[in-house]
């Protein structure tokens, strides 16, 4: 039985924290973190460590945080995990580590997400971060073998930084001006500062990996000119960055955005902090988000903090308890005023006489018996049909393969949907030496998800390179 309740983390009062974009939780203090980390059982079989995607030993990093063994702490857990500020932010801990904890069952599992980030950011405030002295694996030649990876996402940059630790030179090619992909365009700042990821990959880069920005693989070079140039190996984390949209009449009129333009010019461009940053946005009063996952969270809780927005509606076909963001992210978006209409389907975007937004048009939906996956269909009801004044409709409703890398590898086997087929053990492709892996391979999915991945990704990298290349 748990010694104390799980103790929550302080956070900036909704009232407060919608007229700014700083972090909402302020994350365990000394004090805090110790008696959170006090609760933990120490269990004989860890069953949270089966949790974690990139299998950080929880129980022990948790046991040196509670002996006040705090560098210890996190020097586990970058054994396992090179991001781990990241992940102590954006990781759904709840459906993982945390929901295979033991004190899961008195409904009080250990918080282990917050003692993550808790570990990392002692870290960045009290150590001077130093890199481990690696030896480089070197081919016949004597140089250095190199691996390419494609894309700076969570994959890629876990890909990178296991094989920097292994002795490989990794080199990252990332198609926009800043590395970390999905953790700079996508995810606000209110979320995971910015700051953090630049922490993150700074650290990389003193395990030695290389970051080449604003060049597009499949553009700037292919996969054919990347072996051309000396790599040994490729590996392709570039996402699923193409919007899906709503098919529906009127989506074309100004003032809707796709959730990736909005968040992109949003998070990465700063467009929240327009005229400092040449990034303008044109929001109106009310602004509609189609959607209920993490990404249409993210889009109506920005939309909420954007000068001069006064209501922001989340439109969802179907009821509350479907909604697949996580809990979190819809309580804080209710506490901060996102209204929610659920139940309900749009089916056209109205304009005015200039053809800028005014009013999305939707119809109430029931819900109907699950089906084979458990998951309730739904249906319109007839006659129910309403309209919702709004100023810009921001359809969130998921991703797609983005063509311009995948379709131009000879040889390179897709699924129907377009997404790189690659094992989902090892990440190896139709073609020898070429890895995938993250939203790529899988579809859109979770920040942890990409690096678990990457991780297993990168020790195949390393099997394929003992065994094929002359080390």
């Amino acid at each position: 039985m748990a010694k104390k309740e799980r103790l929550k983390v302080r956070q900036q009062a909704a009232a407060e924290r919608t007229k700014n974009f700083d972090e909402v939780p302020f994350g365990y203090d000394d004090s805090e973190a110790a008696d959170e980390a006090s609760r933990c059982l120490q269990c004989k079989n860890p069953t949270c460590i089966e949790g974690c995607p990139v299998n950080i030993n929880i129980k022990e990093f948790i046991r040196q945080l509670s002996a006040g063994d705090k560098a210890g702490a996190i020097k586990t857990i970058k054994q396992s995990n090179s991001l781990p500020a990241v992940c102590g932010r954006v990781c759904p801990q709840e459906t993982q580590c945390e929901a295979k904890c033991v004190l899961l069952k008195t409904g009080q599992p250990i918080n282990i997400g917050a003692l993550e980030r808790y570990a990392a950011d002692w870290e960045a405030a009290n150590l001077k971060t130093e890199a481990p002295k690696i030896k480089p694996v070197t081919g016949a030649d004597g140089k250095q073998i190199k691996v390419a990876i494609a894309g700076s996402g969570p994959a890629g940059l876990t890909v990178a930084g296991e094989l920097a630790k292994l002795g490989y030179k990794a080199v990252i090619f990332e198609a926009l001006h800043l590395a970390g992909g999905v953790l700079v365009y996508g995810i606000p700042e209110f979320r995971l500062p910015k700051a953090i990821v630049k922490r993150e990959v700074e650290y990389l880069k003193l395990l030695g990996v290389e970051i080449e920005t604003n060049v597009l693989v499949g553009k700037s070079y292919t996969i054919d000119d990347l072996f051309a140039d000396g790599f040994s190996a490729v590996f392709i984390g570039v996402g699923a960055g193409t919007p899906s949209f709503m098919n529906i009449p009127g989506e074309n009129y100004k003032g809707v955005y796709s959730s990736n333009e909005f968040l992109t010019r949003m998070n990465l461009l700063k467009a929240y902090k327009f005229p400092e940053y040449d990034t303008p946005v044109k929001l109106g009063k009310k602004v509609a988000v189609v959607g209920a996952g993490n990404v249409a969270m993210d889009a109506a809780r920005v939309s909420k903090r954007f000068k001069g927005v006064e209501e922001v509606h989340i439109i969802y076909r179907r009821s509350d308890k479907e909604m697949p963001a996580r809990r979190e992210e819809i309580e804080h978006a209710k506490e901060e005023g996102i209204i929610m209409d659920l139940l309900t389907n749009p089916v056209q975007v109205l304009a005015d006489e200039n053809g800028f937004v005014s009013a999305i048009k939707c119809v109430k939906m029931t819900l109907c018996e699950p089906d084979a996956s458990g998951r309730c269909s739904v249906k319109a009801i007839a006659g129910s049909e309403f309209t919702i004044e709004v100023d810009n409709v921001i359809p969130a409703l998921g991703t797609k393969a983005n063509e311009l890398l995948t379709t131009n590898v000879k040889g390179l086997k897709l699924n129907r949907r377009g997404y790189i087929e690659a094992d989902p053990e090892t990440g190896e492709t139709s073609i020898p030496g070429i890895f995938a892996g993250g939203d790529i391979s899988t579809g859109a999915a979770t920040v942890i998800a990409a690096m678990g991945a990457g991780k297993k990704s990168a020790a195949a990298i390393d099997r394929y390179l003992k065994k094929n290349i002359s080390a």
